[in-house]
């Protein structure tokens, strides 16, 4: 369990990877190092849990870590939530387990989240829109919204554009419109109770996001995906003001490291009562572990 005493940061956002060479096969390896240059990330070949659970215990910052589940529509193998799960828990004084399922699963995937909740301690699950190929507000989705309302579980909805696929042929199929975040404001309407995260800065839907996530109490923006310094302004003026008690750190390890994320929120105009907000404050009462 996370001593969130101790630690000095919260990062809501982190990849889990399985070791290399996994997915030779079915092209989720070339897609890896396409996105690894768009980013500038500096490794070779992506970072396990543990290697990522023994770079965040050095840093002293907790991590929300998830699987993407999008193999339906991208070919890629779901690296398995169990298995996730379980080396979370061995690194439980620094890793928080998400879980990610297909909603197209229906009824089978409700299931699935119901135990994954239940028998492994997930605490919370990620959506990537663009990936999984669906329109958050696709009643399609709503038996696993309804599995993962009922655990009162937060659910994080990547938004905006993405760095998978860029540069690639056609996108490498990647369809942008599914993560327009305006897309999820029915979510939270017909979710009330369920903690939604809108992940990164919506490019090129800004404006949006923060709409939503100043009309509907149950929605938090998460700040991952983009360096500081690239900011828009209005998202900074929000940040500081109405939407301060709802704004996450995240960096999307191993993308954009956590060490330079921080680097670069120092140096931007953010007030110093918000800072701690942003940094553990906030993603401590989402949790439910606040004091």
């Amino acid at each position: 369990m996370v001593d969130f005493t101790k630690v000095r940061a919260i990062d809501f956002h982190t990849h889990a990877e399985e070791p290399c060479g996994c997915h030779a096969d079915d092209g989720y390896d070339d897609l890896q190092s396409t996105m690894a240059k768009y980013f500038g990330a500096p490794w070779q070949h992506p970072p396990t849990i543990p290697q990522t659970a023994a770079h965040y215990r050095e840093l002293n910052i907790a991590a929300v870590i998830f699987p993407v589940d999008a193999e339906r529509e991208t070919g890629y193998r779901r690296y398995k939530n169990e298995e996730v799960a379980e080396l979370a828990a061995d690194n439980s004084d620094i890793l928080i387990p998400f879980a990610s399922i297909d909603p197209a699963k229906g009824k089978l995937g409700a299931r699935e989240a119901r135990r994954l909740v239940a028998e492994f301690g997930v605490q919370g699950f990620k959506f990537h829109p663009t990936m999984q190929g669906f329109f958050p507000n696709d009643r399609m989705a709503y038996p696993l919204y309804e599995a993962i309302a009922e655990t009162r579980k937060p659910a994080l909805f990547h938004t905006g554009q993405t760095g998978v696929g860029s540069g690639m042929r056609g996108g490498n199929g990647m369809r942008l419109k599914y993560s327009n975040p305006v897309h999820i404001d029915d979510v939270a309407v017909d979710f009330p109770d369920m903690p939604i995260i809108l992940a990164h800065p919506s490019f090129p839907w800004q404006e949006e996001a923060l709409s939503v996530a100043q009309h509907k109490p149950n929605v938090y923006i998460d700040l991952s995906g983009w360096s500081p310094k690239y900011f828009p302004p209005i998202l900074v003026r929000y940040a500081n003001s109405i939407l301060r008690k709802k704004m996450l750190f995240g960096s999307d390890w191993p993308m954009i490291s956590p060490e330079r994320w921080l680097a670069d929120f120092d140096k931007i105009d953010i007030k110093d009562e918000v800072r701690p907000l942003i940094l553990k404050d906030n993603a401590m009462k989402l949790l439910g572990v606040a004091a």
